[in-house]
Parts: C-alpha cells; sequence; structure tokens
C-alpha cells in the first residue's frame, strides 16, 4: 500500500482487534459449497449483475470501481471506507460475527489474512480458479495469500524493501551507499560523527520493519500447521538482526523520532534523517511529505546481511479477500479478480501503487518510469528486482494483528531503556505463545 493509511496500520494500539477464539463455526457464514463454483458462474454473476460493496482504504480503488461498472453495466460497486488496520478488522468480525452488514470484497493486508483464513471467514478462491494464477504474481504476494492448499485472497499491491538514502547528505560527507548491514553501521557511525545533528535513519520501533529485516535474514521466527503454532525468536535470522541493530541503539545513532509524524516527515526533508529501509510503495509518500528533498534522494537494493548476497523482504502489502458470509461470491470474485490481476491494475499503477502483479513490474514502461523525486532516477528497476528477490517461505501468526499490537511493549523498551533486542524478543515471544494458548491454539516446543 503506498497512501498515508498506512501509518495507522502497524505499531501499538491493538490490541482490541479480532478476537479470534477459534470461533470457525460461527464465523462462517456461507461456505465454500455454495452454488457459484466455478470460472462459469463467473461469467454467469457478470450477465445477470448486481450490487458490490467493498470495503478498501485504497484511494486508486474508486477509479477502479468507475472502470469497472463501465465495462460491466449491469454492475454497482459501492466504494467504502470502513477504517483502516485495526478499524475495519474490527468492522468485519463485528460484521461476520452479526451476521450482517457483511461485504461482498474487502481488502486486508498480508500479516492479517490469515486470522480470517484460519477461521474460514473468507473463501478460498480456488473454486473460481485462483489457484491458476500463482505464476502472475511475485512470490512474497503470492506466498502470503496462500495456505493450506487454498487460495485466501488476490495479491492487491506489494512492498518489496529498497533503500531510500538523501545523495546529497551522502555526497556532502563522503559516505559510500552501503551494501550490507554493517557497512550500514559503519555509515551510521561516519554520518553522526560528521554531523552530530545528521543521522542515519529514525527507528523507534515497529512491528512489521523488524519483522522485515529477521525475515531478509532467513529467520523463520513464526510457524503454522493449522492451529498448532510455533513462536521461536532464539532462530538463526532473529539473532542477527537482533546483533546488528543493537549495535545502532547502542550507539544512538538512530533519530529518536517516530515513523510518520510531522517530525519524521521534516527529518526526511531537511537531510537530519538520512535513509529509509522500508517497501516499494514509498515514493508517492515522500514526495508529498518531503517535498522539499526533490532531487536529493535516490534509491538503493537493500543492504545485505551477508555480502554478495541478493536477498530482499516484504514490507506491506495487501489483498482483496471475499468474505465467506457475501451474498454474490461469484460476482465478488470478479470483481476481485479484475481489480488484482486484470486491467484495474494499471489503472492502480497510473495512480501510483506498486504491483504484485509480473507482468507489470517486467513492462518496459513500468521499468523505464523516470521520478522526478529522485533525480530521474528509473527507480523500478530497483523495486522490480526486489520484488523477485524476496525470501521464499515467510510465515505470518494467525493472531499477527495482535503480536504487533504488543511489540512496544515488548521489543519497543530496547529503544527506551536497558533492555536489549534479545530480551525484547525473548518478552514478545512468550506473550505471543501466552496469547495463542489463551485463544485454544496449540503451541509447538
Amino acid at each position: 500500500m503506498f497512501n498515508t493509511a498506512r501509518r495507522t496500520v502497524r505499531g501499538a494500539g491493538l490490541a482490541s482487534v479480532l478476537a479470534l477464539a477459534l470461533t470457525l463455526t460461527a464465523c462462517g457464514g456461507s461456505s465454500d459449497d455454495s452454488a457459484d463454483t466455478g470460472p462459469g458462474d463467473v461469467k454467469a454473476a457478470l450477465d445477470q449483475g448486481g450490487t458490490l460493496t467493498v470495503w478498501t482504504w485504497d484511494l486508486t480503488m474508486k477509479k477502479v470501481a468507475k472502470d469497472f461498472q463501465a465495462a460491466h453495466p449491469k454492475v454497482k460497486v459501492n466504494v467504502v471506507n470502513a477504517g483502516t488496520g485495526k478499524d475495519q478488522y474490527t468492522a468485519l468480525q463485528n460484521a461476520i460475527s452479526a451476521g450482517k452488514g457483511v461485504p461482498d470484497v474487502a481488502q486486508i493486508e498480508y500479516f492479517a489474512l490469515g486470522q480470517f483464513s484460519l477461521a474460514k471467514s473468507v473463501t478460498d478462491l480456488s473454486k473460481f480458479g485462483a489457484d491458476k494464477l500463482g505464476d502472475a504474481y511475485s512470490p512474497g504476494p503470492w506466498n502470503a495469500v496462500t495456505s493450506g492448499g487454498g487460495v485466501h485472497g488476490l495479491p492487491l499491491d506489494s512492498g518489496p524493501m529498497a533503500l531510500y538514502y538523501n545523495k546529497k547528505v551522502f555526497d556532502q560527507h563522503k559516505i559510500e551507499v552501503p551494501k550490507t548491514w554493517d557497512e550500514y553501521v559503519t555509515a551510521a557511525e561516519k554520518l553522526h560523527k560528521a554531523d552530530p545533528k545528521v543521522y542515519i535513519g529514525a527507528d523507534t520501533g515497529e512491528a512489521g520493519f523488524a519483522t522485515s529485516m529477521i525475515w531478509q535474514a532467513g529467520g523463520h521466527p513464526y510457524s503454522v500447521d493449522g492451529t498448532k503454532v510455533g513462536v521461536d525468536f532464539t532462530d538463526a535470522g532473529s539473532a542477527l538482526y537482533a546483533k546488528t541493530w543493537q549495535k545502532l541503539i547502542d550507539g544512538k545513532l538512530l533519530a529518536p523520532v517516530t515513523s510518520w509524524t510531522d517530525e519524521w516527515f521534516k527529518g526526511l526533508g531537511d537531510g537530519t534523517i538520512a535513509t529509509l529501509p522500508t517497501g516499494a510503495w514509498m515514493p508517492t509518500n515522500l514526495s508529498t511529505g518531503a517535498a522539499a528533498a526533490k532531487g536529493d534522494w535516490r534509491v538503493a537494493p537493500l543492504p545485505q546481511w551477508k555480502a554478495g548476497d541478493k536477498v530482499s523482504a516484504e514490507n506491506g502489502g495487501s489483498s482483496l479477500a471475499v468474505p465467506s458470509a457475501g451474498k454474490n461470491q461469484a460476482l465478488a470474485y470478479a470483481f476481485t479478480e479484475y481489480a488484482a490481476n486484470g486491467a484495474g491494475v494499471k489503472s492502480r499503477v497510473d495512480e501510483g501503487a506498486f504491483p504484485a502483479t509480473t507482468a507489470e513490474l517486467n513492462s518496459p514502461e513500468f521499468l523505464n518510469k523516470k521520478f522526478d523525486y529522485f533525480g530521474g532516477q528509473e527507480a523500478n528497476k530497483i523495486f522490480s528486482a526486489s520484488a523477485a528477490e524476496v525470501a521464499p517461505d515467510w510465515t505470518y501468526l494467525p493472531f499477527q494483528v495482535y503480536a504487533n499490537s504488543i511489540f512496544n511493549d515488548t521489543v519497543g523498551k530496547a529503544y527506551a531503556s536497558g533492555t536489549t533486542l534479545t530480551e525484547g524478543l525473548a518478552q514478545w515471544q512468550k506473550q505471543s505463545r501466552d496469547y495463542g494458548a489463551e485463544q485454544g491454539f496449540t503451541i509447538a516446543k
């Protein structure tokens, strides 16, 4: 996702979201055995027409809906912003539990999708032929929507990571663009020594960023097998992240500025925050939030944990899912595929969204696009390469929304007290395990 709604999605304040107590039957609504069970039914549904309600915070979806209606005059699409992140997920869970007011299509971030798919609250789209679409998407997003042999949504966008850096600041202080995270730490030390007002980056602790870094480092702290889950932050990838990032914290080399605040955007704009490792959806936010730095910033490949590697991770991104309790799943799937794999993709990309589809990621038009904000750089070439290099087999917990909500009370302490990242990860692990057990999951030892 690429708009400023992202600032509300991660971090603290999500503890009330989705009390997933394995109420599999209560949350089901209509089942996957419904009458509309194939691509032929999708065509028939389009011919018959009807009204769809789509819950999304994505501003580009209004244009997609308008185009879809023009192509299918018998269909009316109502686009509703039911909130972002926790607000929408709470509303969706409440509607499912009440058995009324459930949308036909809902935008759900990858890290949150497991909560709905495990409870069978979203439809397995394989019955409409979605299981044949894997090659149409980059590996990270496709892995995120598939589990247990089912396809629980279609990737809407993605967030392969890259390193955004202020070239003007780097040149001024003769700092080389880091190719590894060890070089990143060294660059942080040189930069802050040259000008104590300048920091390599800003980080006060954020769950999505930490898990993305562990992902890139080869970590697999989460395992999910139905209702049996594992949480283990003692794996090598987690340890490597903690050891390296602890150096930045101990050296006070990170600006104590919280992401998505006015202070953060000010730092990105005036050069006191010199890098930002994050997802490919960021350019629009930079160009609007830090407009004063137009021409100063560039994009580089994400630094590696081991010199010479080419490994990336996803940070952000969302799917379109069809709630099982929806009344017209075939028509809902028709819109979902149009928006996430059809003509709607180009419409969204033209509006600034970052695609998950390989056709767009590899198209000359996309790859050769020049970004004025990045001094005319063809940044999509870096983003596209990153998408292809995302490490496979990453798994989120089926209660990741809750797990993320307690990050600041566990790992986040390392940024404000004597707690180390390793100790914080151990606390996060314990509290996540305890919560899972309370909700009825079997916790792997």
